[in-house]
């Protein structure tokens, strides 16, 4: 019975407790947070789509619309509370969306084998992060994602499947798969996800037209002020360079001369990041129960800190992957996650507290832009370099791991 029923720690939920309330108060404003207003993709942004989804299409001819089309489940969700305006009736379902992946991390930490260290992280890096965390729907989709993985040890099926709900709710969660072990437990989960993410297109564009017009709405984006490739445009307006910030497809982005260039290089980077993911995948020898969870956090991490944009809410997802992989007891991935969460507390202090300061690239933007991007590109490459060495260059040395019948009987336990 201990085992079916982990023990709930006290503290941890009088934290979670602690932090949400003071999230809620300020995404319902009844807490100040200096700088933009972080809620107004909510009452402005999502409530117009919510309108536009309602006549049972997408919003054809708007650009920021660049979401899958499953996530106009998570613009309408808050019809499902019809007595609340519905900005408040959004941030009350965040919140359950957060509540919903602490209970999994206690449930999973509680297990043998296991650790609430995971918890722990998710209870930490949400309200570092600020009331972003409330002020947009990847809280919800990282739900799904924790889901995900926590289920993929013993039901590849299940993994599978929210795993392609998860894709077509944003994309990111397809890299999810990546850590799958090779044979029957990727062919289900594969087969699972490509299933579930198929039919529900399929059910989307025949139901609403435009279910894929998202494909072309990224294409011409731009760098994003906030990126790893913005930092090149903040250092050379120091030295004069003529370019600009403005609103483009719903970022700011810098504008002008060479932009294009390093949009190009980000995305060649982007690719060496598939590319390095792909020869871990071929070349890796070792699936230990919580490989599957780093695959993750690193592909993701990889993929964030070499994109064209790093918003905010991109922290939201790095958070819930290292809770997951610091679930695991002897987990490699500690450090990584705890630069995640000084990242996440930087990203604060940038946006919205200091936004202003990273538009106009002034000194205190740029420190503050230097110091995030480079405790993610330090967790990234501490991440990756942790999950090779542990799942290819140490079982090609002969390091002693423990036999298939041994780990059989550990994923069992759990």
């Amino acid at each position: 019975m201990a085992r079916m029923m982990p023990r709930i720690p006290g503290r941890a939920v009088l934290v979670w407790t602690a932090t949400r309330t003071l999230l809620l108060l300020s995404v319902l404003k009844v807490i100040t947070v200096p700088g933009p207003d972080v809620t107004s993709d909510v009452s402005v942004i999502y409530r117009g789509w919510y309108e536009v989804l309602r006549t049972g299409t997408f919003p054809l001819d708007d650009v920021t619309w660049q979401y899958p089309p499953a996530a106009a489940g998570a613009i309408l969700s808050p019809a499902l509370l019809p007595f609340l305006p519905y900005a408040t009736a959004f941030f009350v379902l965040a919140l359950l969306a957060d509540a919903l992946t602490f209970g999994l991390l206690v449930h999973a930490g509680g297990r043998p084998g296991r650790s609430l260290r995971g918890a722990w992280v998710w209870v930490a890096g949400l309200p570092l992060l600020g009331p972003t965390s409330y002020a947009r729907y990847d809280v919800m989709v990282t739900a799904v994602a924790v889901a995900a993985l926590l289920a993929g040890t013993r039901h590849p099926r299940v993994m599978g499947a929210l795993a392609g709900l998860g894709a077509l709710l944003k994309v990111w969660p397809a890299l999810l798969l990546l850590g799958t072990r090779r044979g029957r437990v990727t062919r289900v989960s594969w087969g699972s996800a490509a299933l579930t993410a198929g039919g529900l297109v399929l059910v989307f564009a025949a139901a609403m037209p435009g279910a894929l017009a998202f494909l072309t709405f990224q294409r011409d984006r731009g760098t994003e002020v906030e990126s790893l490739g913005a930092l090149v445009f903040h250092v050379a307006r120091q030295f004069g360079w003529r370019g600009s910030v403005g609103l483009h497809y719903g970022s700011m982005e810098f504008l002008g001369a060479g932009v294009d260039v390093v949009s190009g290089a980000a995305q060649v980077l982007t690719l060496l990041a598939a590319g390095w993911l792909l020869v871990w995948r071929l070349r890796a020898r070792a699936w230990a129960p919580g490989t599957l969870a780093d695959a993750a956090f690193v592909a993701v991490l990889l993929f964030t800190t070499t994109s064209r944009v790093i918003s905010p809410q991109y922290l939201v997802w790095l958070i819930g992957l290292a809770a997951v992989s610091t679930v695991f007891a002897g987990s490699r991935m500690a450090l990584p996650a705890h630069l995640v969460l000084a990242a996440s507390l930087v990203t604060f202090l940038e946006f919205p507290l200091g936004f202003v300061h990273v538009v106009t690239s002034d000194a205190l933007g740029l420190t503050l832009l230097l110091v995030r991007n480079g405790l993610l590109v330090a967790a990234a490459l501490i991440a990756a370099r942790s999950l090779w060495r542990q799942t290819v260059t140490e079982p090609r040395h002969g390091s002693r791991l423990p036999s298939q019948a041994a780990r059989d009987q550990s994923l069992l336990a759990s």
